[in-house]
């Protein structure tokens, strides 16, 4: 019940109207990136996050909840092993987040 509203499934533009506008681009280009990694890339809305997981069987890899001023990005690459739990602030460089995301992809099972 965390992505219903009104009893229908959540969407991104129903989300969107919660970002700050300091922090809506910085979220719109994770959000991209995470949606480019793949064609299996899903995107399941809660309330007050957005959950990235790799196929149907739902290996949730980032859980992005945006804050007032940052966004806070949970990167799980294994089931196994502990998240990783990275504040981006807007114009702060992503790089290194893109390296970290696409690793998760690519390794969680």
């Amino acid at each position: 019940m965390d992505g219903l509203v009104s009893g229908h499934a959540r969407t991104y533009d129903d989300f969107k109207k919660q970002l700050t506008p300091a922090v809506k681009p910085l979220y719109e280009e994770i959000r991209n990136y995470c949606l480019s990694l793949g064609t299996n890339v899903v995107e399941d809305v809660r309330m007050h996050r957005i959950v990235f997981c790799k196929s149907m069987a739902f290996r949730g890899f980032a859980d992005v909840e945006p804050q007032r001023d940052s966004v806070i990005v949970k990167v799980r690459r294994d089931r196994k092993e502990p998240v990783n739990e990275i504040e981006i602030r807007d114009g702060q460089d992503i790089a290194g987040l893109k390296g970290i995301l696409t690793d998760a992809y690519n390794n969680i099972r």
